[in-house]
């Protein structure tokens, strides 16, 4: 009786759940798909991306493009550069409109491209569904803590009854030759269970993104102590001697001769505004990971609130470094980008699959209910 109970609990939660956050599972969903690919979609239609490298042609120092750059767009501040190794053009972030692309063996400023282009359109909407970003994400943080939930209300659902040859087919097989309210039910039930693991991760790794309570709880479950990516303050640093332009070459050096793992030619080396500021790198930029580092500018020294090796990092920390690779699919290249791609266009279509299950079943109570005998 007791069971009986907490299944029609469990099965009212992911109906009338299913109903309220539906169209932010379909925007997330099929957003989700296309950035998947995003960089792969620019690589391949974005002509300013690429550069071909000469004979003996070497890569110039970040000094050498920022003049170049300063004399294309004079009065613009320039925060950083961000290579992005052999046969790539260099991109320059600045206080513009546009991001500029520069050819890093000749300094010749290939493109200036307008910012909020259709990837920057598509990532309000998985970000905040193109409502103010207040709003916005609000509603996509609870409504991914809905998704959560309906993914465990869900395989409670398709748990199958009896583990016969029957219930593991109506479980694990769409029945392709059935009448079309049977195979939605199926591409809803079937499709939902080999999309779960990958849809818990996608869940998961966003709710960390979203909620400080959720990030801190998942990381003391990992066996993470205090917050994660908490960094040791910095107290007073010296100014530095040398002009931002120098830091950032000896820096640009330093880093891919001396710190850099993997990728060791794509860089970014930022530009700092003032002399007693921790100037900024990021490198090992591999797969959706990524390492931050950040210099003393008064002698160039690695300061503490680095991020170490990847190796060097205690479990629950890799898993948090790792979050942003774990949430767009990154971790495994191609493979499980594709992996991802897939999992998501099957999360945006249970909304809809849903939907006509409900529907259906709607239709079929008002068709059975008895009318009223008249005197």
């Amino acid at each position: 009786m007791f069971v009986k109970i907490l299944k029609k609990i469990n099965a009212w939660l992911h109906l009338w759940l299913g109903l309220a956050s539906g169209v932010v599972v379909i925007v997330l969903g099929i957003t989700g798909c296309i950035l998947v690919f995003e960089q792969e979609i620019k690589s391949l239609t974005s002509s300013w991306l690429h550069v071909e490298k000469q004979p003996n042609q070497k890569v110039l120092a970040p000094s050498v493009l920022y003049q170049s750059v300063e004399k294309a767009l004079p009065g613009k501040k320039i925060h950083s550069v961000w290579y992005h190794g052999e046969n790539r053009t260099a991109q320059f972030s600045l206080n513009s409109d546009s991001v500029v692309y520069v050819n890093p063996y000749t300094a010749e400023v290939v493109a200036m491209v307008d910012h909020e282009d259709f990837f920057h359109f598509i990532d309000e909407g998985h970000f905040h569904l193109w409502f103010p970003e207040e709003i916005g994400e609000y509603i996509v943080g609870w409504g991914t803590f809905i998704f959560f939930i309906l993914l465990v209300t869900g395989i409670i659902l398709w748990w199958p009854k009896k583990w016969n040859k029957a219930g593991k087919d109506q479980s694990f097989k769409i029945k392709w030759k059935a009448k079309f309210k049977r195979i939605n039910y199926d591409l809803h039930n079937v499709l939902g269970f080999y999309s779960l693991l990958l849809a818990l991760l996608m869940a998961i790794t966003a709710l960390i993104m979203s909620f400080a309570w959720f990030s801190d709880g998942f990381y003391w479950l990992t066996g993470g102590a205090g917050k994660p990516g908490k960094r040791p303050e910095i107290n007073t640093i010296k100014p530095s001697t040398n002009t931002a332009l120098q830091n950032a070459d000896l820096i640009w050096h330093k880093v891919t001769k001396e710190i850099a793992q993997h990728n060791k030619d794509q860089i970014i080396v930022s530009f700092n505004e003032k002399p007693d500021e921790p100037i900024y790198a990021c490198t090992d930029m591999i797969n959706g990971y990524w390492r931050d580092l950040y210099f003393d500018p008064s002698n160039l020294s690695l300061m503490a609130n680095s991020n170490k090796k990847l190796e060097e990092l205690k479990f629950a920390d890799q898993v948090r470094k790792l979050n942003y690779s774990l949430h767009v699919g990154a971790f495994g290249g191609l493979t499980t980008k594709i992996m991802y791609f897939l999992a998501s266009l099957i999360c945006a279509s249970l909304p809809i699959t849903g939907f006509y299950i409900w529907w259906g079943k709607k239709k079929k109570t008002k068709k059975t209910k008895p009318k009223p005998v008249l005197n």
